[in-house]
């Protein structure tokens, strides 16, 4: 398995992580319940979190050239 492939599951993995915690966030808003459990805030700033996390990992792989983008069209 190469270091690319690897880089690339572990980026889909955090996209999904986010995914997945902004819908915690959604439950959370939609309950009524305000004692039960962690605040919405805490969901919606790990969904933060972990995106800063995935614009900088992928600004580093492209400084680094370890990724490369897609040629521009014209």
């Amino acid at each position: 398995m190469s270091a690319t492939l690897l880089f690339k599951i572990v980026l889909v993995l955090l996209l999904l992580f986010i995914i997945f915690n902004l819908a915690l966030a959604l439950i959370r808003m939609v309950r009524d319940d305000p004692n039960s459990g962690k605040p919405m805030s805490h969901y919606l700033g790990r969904r933060v979190l972990f995106s800063a996390i995935v614009v900088i990992l992928l600004v580093i792989a492209l400084q680094s050239g370890f990724l490369a983008p897609n040629p521009r069209p014209y």
